[in-house]
């Protein structure tokens, strides 16, 4: 692939404001000046500690440690190349780009992949939005299921551009096709069904959505990267999935279903203070709550919820009321999702009508509109509330067996919680229930400590047998009992931030004062540097470049840096405002540093050494002396370090 421009890669960082990038995954609060801040995306967090400058065109996060500029930001958020992040600012932006090679760009064939699969997805949605709205007897069929049936306006429709497949396909190859889409995005799209030897021709593409109603599903930037087509009696029965009430698009390079949530690229607008996001079993629901005006709902794709879709909403609230079904699947999919919750630092809540039966979400709001929301709000459930109703047996109900079930439930999610305090208040609030049950708190503390210390394993041994009908016993308390059965963090600590060694400093000092580099080269010998540190072998790298008089500019380090984490140091310290009146006495006060920790502990040997030497041969005290006298006069000699002549 052509390889862009470095005079393209300047011109992206000059004419992009970086505020403009992150406000599309965080939310920018004005931090005085240019500075901004917000929640990070990289991290949990309840505090911004994620800044970013618009001047510099840097972010840096003083929790977690994350720092570049726009171009690692979108890798790093949306999973692209570095190339493919400079495309994909260049489309949003509407800047062109310069190639090395032929000027001209790349072709269809050779552009990203992932770039013309989001093309393409548009140009599909596009498509089956006007074969919708467009002549014949199945659309307008179509159009009566959607505004006669689901009873939703067409308004809505226009809004999320649902389409429709016909049952002939659409003529969707065709379309894209003409479109001049390339073969690899044809192929890899998920639209059709292709032999991989089969020769890319129209009467090779088998349509996969065939007589259903057709959701795009975007992600949180709000590129369509896949659908999910709504079975209907115009569904074919020779269609592949005809028993499937709904269809997903296939995972591709741009869709993976557990790292998306639907209507998040909207609701995310609309979440704050006293306003969490609402999360329903499907997209049709979070349709129905957007047309009532509940602007906050999200959907999985599907009721199995992930992790990642919970990091990924947490980046704009970490507040979340769940309204599912009340059938089992969709009490066992609240239950999936609370200890996920606990884990991930959401704080959640279960909605529901006390004594109303099977509660349909879509037909609620349907029926009442925002008064249905207001309604379930008031029977609305804790995480250990919502346990207590579904999963603790009535006591009339409770055999030892059931009981011992329930318990281990609820130890599944309690142990989620990373916080012991956050545990012990979990516990706390389901411990009244175990009352009826005959099992007494203390008996239930010092289980789930067991539980806790063998991995799991305790719910189905003797000591949950001790849950039913044990008398109390003054066993250690919960904090303790937790503390002795995990491991101690500080076991685990690593070594001392190089943030705090001299040369850190001195690289500081060099990115920000280009002045020091001739200076500093020719008065730091390589070998009083600590190359094993990373601040260390970028000084070294850097010092290197300044005596051969190849210094590219602090602008142009790209070629000078190798991994990752050097990338994101140099950024870091870029992104810092430098508050030094006399930079070459600091950078002196930084070589003092360096040249004393070379040199002591040779001088310390040395003395250890002449102090055996009355015992052993084979040390030469005259030789000794001499090193000895030769280090003393070195650290006791003034350093000079004086702007060069240029």
């Amino acid at each position: 692939m052509p390889r862009i421009k470095d005079s393209s890669k300047l011109d992206l960082k000059l004419r992009i404001n970086i505020v403009d990038v992150i406000a599309r995954v965080a939310t920018p609060r004005r931090a005085g000046g240019s500075r901004f801040k917000a929640l990070c995306p990289f991290h949990q967090e309840k505090t911004p500690s994620f800044h970013f400058d618009a001047d510099k065109g840097f972010y840096k996060c003083f929790g977690c440690g994350k720092a570049g500029d726009i171009f690692t930001f979108v890798q790093e958020t949306e999973g692209l190349t570095f190339t493919e992040s400079m495309e994909a600012l260049a489309q949003r932006f509407g800047i062109a780009l310069e190639y090395e090679e032929g000027g001209g760009g790349p072709s269809r064939e050779e552009r990203s992949l992932r770039q013309e699969l989001f093309d393409l997805h548009e140009a599909a949605t596009d498509h089956l939005h006007q074969t919708l709205k467009g002549p014949g007897q199945h659309a307008e069929w179509m159009r009566a299921y959607w505004t006669e049936k689901r009873r939703f306006p067409m308004e809505l429709a226009d809004e999320f551009k649902i389409g429709l497949a016909d049952p002939t396909g659409s003529g969707l190859g065709a379309a894209l096709m003409r479109k001049k889409f390339s073969e690899a995005a044809i192929r890899q799209c998920g639209l059709f069904y292709l032999y991989d030897d089969a020769m890319l021709t129209l009467g090779a593409l088998r349509p996969r959505f065939r007589g259903r109603l057709m959701i795009p599903i975007r992600d949180h930037q709000g590129r369509v990267t896949a659908f999910t087509a709504r079975q209907t009696d115009l569904t074919p029965k020779d269609d592949n999935s005809y028993e499937a009430k709904y269809v997903n698009s296939p995972e591709t390079p741009i869709f993976s279903k557990s790292n998306l949530l639907f209507n998040l690229d909207r609701a995310r607008s609309h979440v704050g203070e006293g306003k969490p996001f609402v999360m329903v079993e499907g997209q049709l629901d979070a349709l129905r709550c957007w047309s009532v005006g509940l602007k906050t709902a999200i959907a999985p794709q599907g009721t199995s919820i992930t992790e990642s879709q919970l990091m990924l909403m947490r980046r704009y609230q970490t507040q979340l009321e769940c309204f599912f079904d009340s059938d089992s699947a969709g009490q066992k999919a609240a239950l999936r999702l609370l200890p996920l919750a606990l884990k991930t630092g959401i704080e959640v809540r279960f909605l529901t009508l006390e004594g109303a039966g099977k509660v349909d979400p879509d037909l609620l709001f349907l029926e009442k509109g925002l008064a249905g929301y207001e309604e379930v709000k008031h029977g609305s459930f804790g995480g250990m509330q919502f346990m207590r109703r579904y999963v603790l047996p009535e006591a009339g109900q409770a055999t030892a067996e059931r009981t011992q079930q329930a318990v281990r439930s609820i130890y599944e999610v309690v142990a989620s919680a990373e916080s012991e305090l956050l545990r012990k208040t979990l516990l706390g609030e389901i411990a009244p229930a175990l009352g009826a049950l005959q099992i007494t708190p203390d008996v239930f503390e010092r289980d789930f400590a067991r539980f806790l210390a063998t991995g799991g394993r305790a719910a189905a041994g003797p000591a949950s047998q001790s849950l039913v009908n044990s008398p109390p016993s003054s066993g250690a308390p919960l904090s303790a009992s937790a503390d002795s059965s995990e491991p101690d963090s500080r076991t685990d600590a690593s070594p001392a931030d190089d943030a705090d060694s001299p040369e850190h400093h001195l690289l500081f000092l060099l990115l920000h004062f280009v002045e020091l580099g001739k200076p500093l080269a020719a008065a730091l010998p390589h070998d009083w540097i600590e190359a094993r540190r990373p601040s260390g072998t970028l000084l070294n790298r850097f010092l290197a470049e300044f005596a051969e008089d190849q210094w590219p500019g602090r602008d142009h380090l790209d070629s000078l840096l190798e991994t990752d984490a050097e990338r994101a140091l140099v950024t870091s310290l870029l992104f810092e405002s430098p508050k030094i009146e006399d930079p070459f006495k600091v950078a002196l006060e930084g070589i003092t540093h360096l040249r004393t920790r070379a040199l002591t502990p040779r001088l310390h040997q040395i003395v250890l050494a002449l102090a055996q030497a009355s015992t052993d041969n084979t040390v030469d005290p005259g030789a000794l002396l001499k090193e000895r006298s030769t280090l003393q006069r070195l650290l006791r000699s003034p350093l000079a370090l004086a702007p060069s002549a240029a």
